[in-house]
Order: structure tokens, then sequence, then C-alpha cells
């Protein structure tokens, strides 16, 4: 595992290498998207639309300002987002009646309409989503994609008509989840917080963490059930079918640009970055190998293959620039391209061309012929292999202890009792977050770490970031 001196100087060069973000906006925290990073991202953000319209979520577009009355209404909210709030106190000169805030997330902004919009048991399920900007005044050390004050957020929030069909959704923003985490050769753990940090304002909440390579895990996004809990403080009420007015049961699932900081630190090795093929801005390379006295027509044959990549669906780059190949070769595999494509002269006279991967350096010459067959199954390939990587990387990282003494670097997995109490004496002793419980449950025999009664189930720790 990487030291977290190694793993921060590693991980701010190569943000700023591949050219994934600009930090040199002046307002610290929040950095400038560059057209390779936005790529990236928009990449992430299409994984997720696909899978919002195939769950039958509709999008929308909320303003970003937030009155102070309506967050001021959920008192745990408001408590929960503390000093993270950006207040916005005047109008040009004029000072205004009521402050505005820019919004940290948007339950308070969208749930008033909400009451407007919902109101008959028909109207539900109501789901809607929105990718847009929040701002939190983080006050720890910023880092790109990890912790910043301006982030690229999605969010989406569902209406039920009671508890059961709001659990039902949770099992579907779980596997959304899981589509999105295979998209990204990301796996994950799908933890259950502890209800002394659970989200403010929620019954419960379900983190999702990833194993870093310094043994910390980073949260990437969180699923929350509210029950009735907003729904009681901005009036949201349904007319059932007896034409009873009741309370919609409430959810959220969110995500944010955490996902590319993720990315950059799972996959990757000395030589850069590697990006899952999936969502890698550029999938193939091309880099003509120059022969003097065929140079333009191997520049002929790239720019051919290029197109052809291009036609059928693969993100090509066909790199022309007056450098030596080997200089191109190490810029690409620094920014993480998945495949790289050679063409020279040995290969114009064989009708072939050389492939190479990312992810572990294989080379074969293949017919251009068959080319885009075998692209094609090469970057499923890349993706299969990435992710049983991080799966195994994840695997290792979690180590079963017996007790809170000698912990070891990692994700630590102890017995527990299920009381509060003794959870945050195992906090406290260890200096560890607490990341909670499985969501799909772990049922555990012999006595708890913390204070020896029976155990119930299994309590996970870990640094964060």
């Amino acid at each position: 595992m990487l030291s977290e001196d190694e793993f921060s100087e590693w991980y701010n060069d190569i943000v700023e290498k591949a050219g994934l973000c600009d930090k040199r906006y002046p307002v610290k925290g929040m950095n400038i998207w560059t057209p390779y990073g936005w790529k990236l991202m928009s990449l992430i953000d299409a994984v997720t639309h696909s899978e919002m319209a195939r769950t039958g979520h509709r999008e929308v577009c909320f303003p970003l300002l937030i009155p102070e009355d309506q967050f001021a209404k959920e008192e745990k909210h408001i408590k929960g987002f503390g000093g993270e709030v950006y207040w916005v106190t005047h109008a040009g000169l004029n000072p205004l009646d009521i402050r505005l805030l820019l919004r940290p997330t948007s339950e308070t902004a969208m749930y008033p309409i909400f009451a407007l919009w919902i109101r008959a048991h028909t109207d539900l399920p109501f789901k809607v989503y929105q990718i847009c900007n929040v701002f939190r005044y983080e006050t720890k050390q910023t880092r790109a994609f990890v912790r910043v004050r301006e982030i690229h957020f999605f969010e989406a929030h569902t209406c039920h008509a009671d508890f059961e069909d709001a659990e039902r959704q949770i099992r579907e923003d779980l596997e959304i989840m899981s589509v999105v985490g295979k998209s990204l050769c990301l796996p994950y753990m799908e933890m259950r917080r502890p209800d002394w940090d659970k989200f403010a304002g929620a019954h419960y909440s379900v983190g999702i963490d990833v194993f870093m390579p310094t043994g910390r895990t980073i949260q990437i996004g969180g699923i929350h059930q509210y029950r009735e809990n907003f729904a009681k403080a901005y009036g949201i009420t349904y007319e059932d079918e007896k034409g009873e007015h009741r309370l919609a049961h409430q959810t959220t699932y969110g995500m944010s640009e955490r996902l590319v900081g993720a990315v950059v630190a799972v996959h990757h090795d000395q030589k850069g970055l590697k990006f899952p093929p999936a969502v890698a801005p550029i999938q193939v390379v091309i880099v003509p190998i120059p022969a003097k006295e065929l140079q333009e027509k191997v520049a002929q044959e790239c720019r051919t293959v290029f197109h052809r990549l291009q036609s059928n669906g693969i993100r090509a780059h066909l790199d022309e620039r007056d450098l030596r190949p080997g200089n191109k070769f190490y810029d690409w595999e620094e920014k993480g391209v998945p495949l790289r494509l050679e063409l020279g002269k040995r290969d114009l006279a064989n009708n072939a061309a050389v492939l190479v991967r990312r992810d572990n350096g294989a080379k074969v010459s293949v017919p251009r012929d068959e080319l885009i067959m075998i692209v094609k199954r090469i970057l499923d390939e890349i993706g299969i292999s990435m992710l049983k990587a991080a799966e195994e990387q994840l695997k290792a990282g979690i180590r079963d202890v017996e007790a809170l003494d000698d912990l070891p670097v990692g994700v630590i997995r102890m017995r527990w009792c299920a009381e509060e109490a003794c959870g945050k004496d195992a906090e406290a002793r260890t200096g560890l977050n607490i990341l909670g419980t499985r969501y799909s449950g772990e049922q555990a025999e012999g006595k708890c770490a913390a204070c020896w009664k029976p155990a119930k189930t299994y309590l996970y720790a870990a640094r964060t970031y």
C-alpha cells in the first residue's frame, strides 16, 4: 500500500499531468474541468442518464438558490450541514430580507414544490433526478475531485405511497449503483451507516465505499431512506384510494465527482492512469510508426483506420504530432488510454495493425480486416480484467480482527454486539471511522471485539477521505 504522503504527491501530480482539471482558479476548491476531464465526467454521467431512463426517473433542473426559511424547516438537515453553507446576503447593494444559500444538496429546494406537484396516489411513485453543481464550504485541505467546494453532483429524489415501496426504490438504487460500478471497474462496499453517522434527516443511510491504495476508503455515493421525515416538514401529502390524506415516504440517491477521484486512485501503475474502457475519453489512440519512404501511405492508412473506428462507435484519436513514437506512447500511457494501435511499414505490408493493452502491456498483431471486431473484444476484456484486479485489491484490504489493539492497515471487520454505545467506544478507541454494517446483513457468532458481549453482526471501520 502507498503511504498517505506518497499517494497525495502522486495523485496531485497525475491529475495535473493527465490534464483532468486545472486548479488555478482563484477560488480555492473550485476547479476548472478541462476538456479531457470533462469528457470523462460526461461519460460517467451518460451511464447515469441511461440508468435513470431505464428505471423511469425524469430529469429536472431546480434553481441554485434556496431561501433560508425553506432550508430551516427541517431542523436536523440544517444542523447536519453546520458551517458548510455559502450564504447570499445582498442583491446588488440591497440587503436581502431573507438570506439565500447556495444549495449544499436539494431536498429543501425541491420539497416545497413536490408538495404542489403531488396530489393523489396516482402521482406515485414520483421519481426525478438532476445533475448539477452543489456548494459546500469544505474547511479541510482540498483535493481535486475528492474534497472540493463546488461539486459536480447527481441526485435522485423519489416519493412513494408507503415504506415498502420506498424500500423497493432503495433496492433499485443499489441495482443502478451496480451498473455504474461495473462501468467504472470499481468494486465497493454497501454499508448501512450507524445511526450516529446517517445523513441529516434520514431514517437510515447506505454509504457506497471504495477501497483506496492507501488503505483508506472513500464514499462515492449515498442512498437514504427518509420515511416521512421530510414530508412532515414540507407538507408532501397525497390522497389515497379512500380519499384520506397521507404523508409520502421519500428516498434520495446521490453520487458526486468523487467517482472520478476513485477511478484515478484505484486504476493506475507507475506509468500513470488506466481508464476503464466504458468511460475512457479516448478508447483507442492510433500512433503512426513513420518510415521515410512510406510516410504518407502510413499516415493515410492511419486516417482510414481512425474513421473506421469512429464510424463503429469507438472513441478513437489519431496522434499526428511531430514527436517520436516513444514520446507518444509515454504520453498516452500516462493519460490512461485503454488501447494503443500502432501502424508502420511492416503492418502495411501484412495488412495488419499492432494493438497494445494499457492494463497489462500485452501486444498483439491483428488483421486490419478484423480490426473492429477484435478491438471491441479486447476493450471488453480490459474492462473485465480491471474489475477483477480491483475486486482482488478490495478483498485483500478487508482484515478480520478479534480485538481492538494492533489493528492492521485497511478496512477492519470486527464482531459487534450492535449496541450504539459499544460502536462509539470502538470508534473512539481505534481512531477509525465506523463505516457501518453490510446492507445485505451479516450474522456473527462469538464475542464483540469491543465489549466481549455476544456478537450479532459485523462492524466495519477504516480511515476515510
